[in-house]
């Protein structure tokens, strides 16, 4: 399975975007991807939420989802694409990762659900959350991919709960807010969720200078199969997917979670065994 990450430097300007997304899916499937992973926001961004996305929001039948399933269909390729859709809070739509088959058919929907009120931001002001809190996969062939946004990638259950549900691949589009240490972040929370769930992950990222880029492809173990830096471009990596099973194999953390093992309500440790 080759998969690629492509990072865009999205605006406010759809008809630009939708023409970016095009130039870099045709790259990226000319290097030989079969899935091409694109991130939040890909469709409209700005520096900071307004009230401006819920103008630009549209239902995922409507004609910026209709021209990702085009892109989709000329290439070939199976396409993940963050947009913003309309939600039933007209003034609050829903963040959106949206995938399409090489086909044009909408194959998956995932609806962000940890909002970004951080960090000065407060996303949920201007998006509504998703309705439930039910993982969102999607299969390409044999091969079963998890959807996350951005924030999310902080909240290892959801992760957790994407490999439990027969995901192979992490597809993550984010667009990370610059800070400190916040690349070293997202490159960290990366690598851990490959690891905590001996799963691919593919972390697409808006490139400077709204987000930090740095759009990476990981395997099972966190190495990083390929990556990009600052500026806009399309990362590709082959995965072998039968890794997975020998690395549970030798860390079947899997199989020993101890979920009823809690620190007790007063914050005191339960005494050892003796």
């Amino acid at each position: 399975m080759r998969v690629a990450v492509a990072q865009p430097a999205s605006n406010d300007d759809v008809a630009a975007n939708l023409a970016l997304i095009d130039q870099l899916a045709a790259q990226a499937a000319g290097e030989g991807a079969q899935v091409v992973l694109f991130p939040e926001y890909a469709t409209y961004e700005k520096r900071r939420l307004d009230e401006t996305f819920a103008r630009a929001a549209q239902p995922l039948g409507g004609p910026i989802c209709a021209d990702l399933a085009s892109i989709a269909r000329r290439h070939g390729i199976t396409l993940v694409a963050g947009v913003v859709e309309a939600s039933p809070v007209p003034e609050r739509p829903f963040n959106t990762l949206a995938a399409f088959s090489p086909s044009g058919a909408l194959i998956a929907a995932y609806r962000k659900i940890h909002l970004f009120d951080a960090q000065g931001q407060r996303e949920s002001d201007f998006i509504s959350p998703a309705p439930t809190a039910d993982p969102v996969t999607f299969d390409v062939g044999d091969v079963t991919f998890g959807l996350m946004t951005c924030y999310d990638l902080r909240f290892p259950e959801l992760a957790r709960a994407l490999a439990d549900a027969g995901a192979q691949v992490l597809a993550i589009g984010a667009s990370w807010v610059p800070g400190e240490l916040k690349t070293d972040q997202w490159l960290t929370l990366l690598a851990a969720r490959a690891i905590d769930n001996a799963v691919f992950v593919a972390g697409s990222c808006q490139a400077p200078p709204i987000s930090v880029g740095h759009s990476q492809i990981l395997d099972p173990q966190g190495g990083v199969l390929s990556r990009l830096s600052a500026e806009p471009g399309v990362a590709v990596a082959d995965l072998d997917l039968g890794r997975i099973a020998g690395i549970r194999r030798d860390f079947p953390v899997a199989q020993q979670r101890r979920m009823g093992v809690l620190i007790r309500s007063d914050h005191t440790q339960p005494e050892s065994a003796v």
